[in-house]
C-alpha cells in the first residue's frame, strides 16, 4: 500500500517534475514473469528513479547499511527501501556473494523482476567498469532473460559525496532483452559467467555510452585512494 502511495502519489510525480526523465525501451520489460533488469550505477539517485518510473514493480537487492543507518536520515533512508520493497543484503564476510545470490534466486523463484547493478557498487568517475559474474549466476539458474538498462546523466545531478541532487534531466534507456539459455547448467563454470557477465556489461556500455574499464570498480577506486589520500568523498556503495 504504502509502495504505490510513494509511487504514484508522492515520490514519483516529484521526480518526473524535477529531473523531467526521458525513458527508452519500456518496450523491453517483459509485463509479467521473472526477468533481471541490469544497470549501471553512478548516483545514489538511481535507488529512487528507476523503480519510481517503471510500470512494473522492481525489488533491488540493497547493503545492509541502508537498513541500519543512524539518526533521522538512516530512518528515513531505512523507511524508504523498506516501502519499496528493497531486500538488505549483508556483504561482509566470504559468504556475502551466495547471500546476495540466493536473495535474488528467491524473487526470481516469485516471478517478480529483479534489478542488480553488477558492478557491485557506484562508479566514482563516472565510468563503466567490470560487472561481478553474481548477474550470470542468477540469470543462468532461473533461466530468466536480462533487461540491460543504462542511466544516463545521474552522475551529473548527484555525483559521489553529493547529498542534494541537483535539478538536471536524466534519461533512463533499456535494451532488448539477453537470452542467455545456451548456458543452461552451466552456472558453475567461471569461464561460462565471465562471458556472459561481459555480455551484459557490453549491452549496457550500448546504452549508456560510458568510457569502459576492464577492472573492478572498487579495486580501481581503493588503488586511487592509497595514492591520492582524501581526494575521494567516502563512497556509501
Amino acid at each position: 500500500m504504502f509502495y504505490y502511495l510513494l509511487k504514484y502519489v508522492v515520490l514519483g510525480p516529484l521526480l518526473r517534475l524535477f529531473f523531467r526523465p526521458v525513458i527508452e525501451g519500456t518496450e523491453h520489460i517483459p509485463a509479467d514473469g521473472a526477468a533481471i533488469v541490469a544497470g549501471n550505477h553512478l548516483s545514489f539517485s538511481d535507488h529512487f528513479l528507476m523503480p519510481a518510473i517503471i510500470k512494473r514493480r522492481i525489488t533491488f537487492l540493497a547493503k545492509a547499511e541502508y537498513f541500519t543507518g543512524p539518526g533521522v536520515k538512516g530512518r528515513l533512508t531505512a523507511a524508504f527501501f523498506r516501502s519499496a520493497g528493497q531486500i538488505p543484503v549483508d556483504r561482509s564476510g566470504k559468504e556475502a556473494g551466495q547471500a546476495a545470490i540466493r536473495e535474488g534466486l528467491g524473487v526470481l523463484s516469485r516471478g517478480e523482476l529483479l534489478g542488480i547493478y553488477p558492478e557491485g557498487t557506484r562508479s566514482h568517475d563516472g565510468r563503466l567498469y567490470k560487472g561481478k559474474v553474481g548477474v550470470a549466476v542468477m540469470a543462468i539458474r532461473a533461466q530468466v532473460p536480462v533487461v540491460p538498462c543504462a542511466m544516463v546523466g545521474t552522475f551529473e545531478i548527484q555525483p559521489p559525496g553529493k547529498v542534494v541532487p541537483r535539478i538536471k534531466q536524466v534519461t533512463i534507456r533499456f535494451g532488448e532483452p539477453l537470452d542467455f539459455s545456451r548456458y543452461a547448467g552451466l552456472e558453475n563454470e567461471k569461464a561460462a559467467v565471465r562471458a556472459v557477465t561481459d555480455e551484459i556489461m557490453y549491452a549496457i556500455l550500448g546504452l549508456s555510452g560510458q568510457e569502459y574499464v576492464d577492472e573492478y570498480a572498487a579495486k580501481v577506486k581503493a588503488a586511487e585512494q592509497a595514492q591520492r589520500p582524501g581526494k575521494f568523498p567516502k563512497l556509501r556503495r
